[in-house]
């Protein structure tokens, strides 16, 4: 899936839901989806997943399954029914335990008739140093064993979108503006360079939950897509 107009997604990296209510309040329909990962979800569950679809957001679920076969299908099965539109789980998980979260995530999409969720693997973590050689093997291999996409950093994304052949979804966290830190991530870039890379997702968090006006930042990187 090559780049037709890039999304930003909000990281709800915050403590509490009263937090949450205040940023999605704040942005959304600027931003449509946004990002609840361990921390959120490990102290509200899937009332955090309620709070966003009642406002009508769309959810990417970034928990990073990575377990037996049998635990990560159970665990895609019930994201499933919490109506994400994206989950991640980890493609060094091996063939066996992606090819068991692809067919659960249908069988119950089906089931219950609702849209299945993309599944996108996670290659190497942003906050950790990577060899672009051991990014492309490992996307390589989830695109083949039929995940939707890969989570890579920019400067990955260029060479996955050369080297592999098939439509894929590339999300991209690690987006910061010109101006901001890049706090514990070491591959960093801005949202022009993402785009320009060929991301489908930008994954940003700090630069708008720590702006002084959020909403502000939030329409400043719009601008750069």
């Amino acid at each position: 899936m090559k780049n037709q107009g890039a999304q930003i997604i909000l990281a709800l990296d915050v403590d509490t839901l009263e937090q949450a209510k205040h940023f999605v309040n704040k942005l959304y329909p600027k931003i449509k989806t946004f990002k609840v990962g361990s921390h959120l979800f490990t102290a509200f569950g899937p009332q955090i997943i309620r709070l966003l679809h009642q406002k009508g957001a769309e959810v990417f679920l970034d928990l990073k399954y990575f377990d037996i076969p049998n635990t990560v299908a159970k665990a895609v099965e019930a994201a499933v029914r919490q109506k994400v539109k994206m989950l991640t789980l980890h493609i060094s998980g091996g063939k066996e335990m992606i090819k068991a979260a692809v067919t659960s995530a249908k069988a119950q999409a089906k089931a219950i008739n609702v849209r299945r969720p993309l599944l996108i693997g996670v290659t190497v973590l942003t906050s950790s140093p990577a060899k672009s050689k051991e990014v492309l093997a490992l996307a390589k291999q989830g695109v083949a064993y039929g995940l939707d996409g890969v989570v890579c950093s920019v400067h990955e994304a260029v060479s996955l979108r050369k080297k592999i052949k098939k439509n894929f979804i590339i999300i991209t966290p690690g987006i910061r503006s010109r101006d901001s830190a890049k706090d514990d991530q070491k591959r960093t870039a801005t949202v022009s360079q993402a785009v320009e890379a060929g991301s489908n997702f930008l994954v940003i968090g700090r630069p708008i939950l720590k702006a002084a006006n959020p909403l502000t930042k939030t329409e400043e990187l719009l601008g750069d897509l």
